[in-house]
């Protein structure tokens, strides 16, 4: 079996993740460009992968020089994210929440005023995701602009399986956003503001000392591409589905707590679909499933078919907002859980909230399957998206 499976339609899981998940959870599959792997399906041993210090994110024995991101194993991890842990503090975040609802309701305004059609990739979720992630970091106003044309070069080419072409054209592209990185952190350590990128210089620990200007250059890279390029991806395919299950407009006199549930409902159904967390590597031989594994073979997890699984989701293929069942992975599991998921929640739920208000008998112009998809890196999503009322 190569990778990827056809799917049956845009918003669709391939059927193959269910027949696996059932009859072999850790399977022997091959890669796109050729490489031996092992596809893990259900969701008992996705989240074994995701938290078991045997599963790492580079081949055993491999050492990277010079990697200052959270992108590693072991101790240089842990001190990395014990000292940015300090600065995701969840006030530092709620702050955000207002000025994202705003912000969110203006760009809707906008839309509605210019009347019919509209289309949400460029008119909401980029201009939204940009502008928190540049308030989160301290961008200038004036430098809005530069700062997205920066990390939207940083975008579009898989450094997982891309060919060598889209690997190098996207080094270039990481290269440029890592160059204007460098200035944001230049000019925080000049003027401290009340900004997360401030707050990552200013941290210090006795044990573990504080970051390095080449550690929050990469943190301050990988803010980006999760700010901005995920929450795009992840906001436009929420609309989508949300459009196509014709659950936007009950929406609008939703309560927090029902918004929030339509978000989690959301999130689980298009994890895997708009991102895979990273390839694992076995550091040692272990059975997983029944499944005897080498030390370093390659182990590509599917959130897909993990929330799929109906032994924690029942009816796991129905839009269920108010269901009740295990916790969704699509920020991660254990050691690697993603520090930007509550940020990522509540741009989620702005958007969500200021289309339903403010736009209640939206609907796409065309049908799902007219929707082109656009690959970011490891992420997916609209290239755009088309809509009238």
């Amino acid at each position: 079996m190569t990778l990827p499976f056809d799917r049956p339609g845009p918003l669709s899981p391939p059927p193959e993740y269910a027949r696996l998940r059932e009859t072999a959870p850790v399977a022997r599959v091959r890669t796109p460009d050729g490489r031996p792997a092992w596809l893990v399906t259900s969701y008992d041993a996705v989240t074994t992968v995701l938290s078991d210090r045997r599963f790492g994110l580079a081949p055993p024995g491999a050492a990277y020089p010079g990697n200052d991101t959270l992108f590693q194993d072991g101790a240089a991890h842990a001190r990395l994210r014990r000292l940015v842990s300090k600065a995701f503090s969840p006030r530092g975040v709620e702050v955000l929440r207002g000025r994202a609802e705003r912000l969110a309701d203006e760009h809707v305004a906008a839309l509605a005023t210019a009347g019919p059609p509209a289309e949400l990739v460029a008119g909401l979720a980029a201009p939204l995701s940009i502008t928190v992630i540049g308030e989160l970091l301290g961008v200038e106003l004036g430098d809005r602009d530069r700062f997205r044309a920066v990390a939207d070069a940083a975008s579009g080419a898989d450094f997982v399986f891309g060919t060598e072409e889209e690997v190098a054209r996207a080094a270039r592209g990481w290269e440029g956003l890592a160059a204007y990185a460098a200035t944001l952190v230049e000019a925080r350590r000049e003027a401290p503001g009340d900004d997360l990128l401030s707050s990552l210089i200013a941290v210090r620990d006795a044990e573990d000392g504080r970051l390095s200007d080449g550690e929050l250059v990469a943190m301050t890279a990988t803010i980006v591409s999760a700010g901005y390029l995920s929450a795009r991806n992840a906001m436009s395919t929420a609309a989508l589905r949300l459009l196509t299950e014709g659950r936007l407009a009950g929406l609008a006199g939703a309560t927090p707590e029902e918004l929030g549930a339509t978000v989690e409902e959301v999130l689980r159904m298009q994890a895997g679909l708009t991102g895979e967390p990273f390839p694992r590597y076995a550091q040692t031989g272990l059975d997983l499933a029944g499944a005897a594994i080498a030390a370093g073979d390659l182990v590509l997890v599917r959130l897909e078919a993990a929330h799929r699984d109906p032994r924690h989701f029942a009816a796991p293929d129905t839009f269920q907002p108010e269901r009740r069942s295990s916790p969704s992975l699509v920020f991660g599991h254990g050691l690697h859980y993603c520090l930007g998921a509550p940020l990522a929640r509540l741009e989620l739920a702005a958007a969500l909230g200021a289309l339903a208000q403010r736009l209640p008998g939206l609907r796409l112009t065309g049908s799902v399957e007219d929707v082109e998809w656009v690959r970011d890196g490891v992420d997916l999503g609209p290239a755009a998206l088309h809509v009238t009322w």
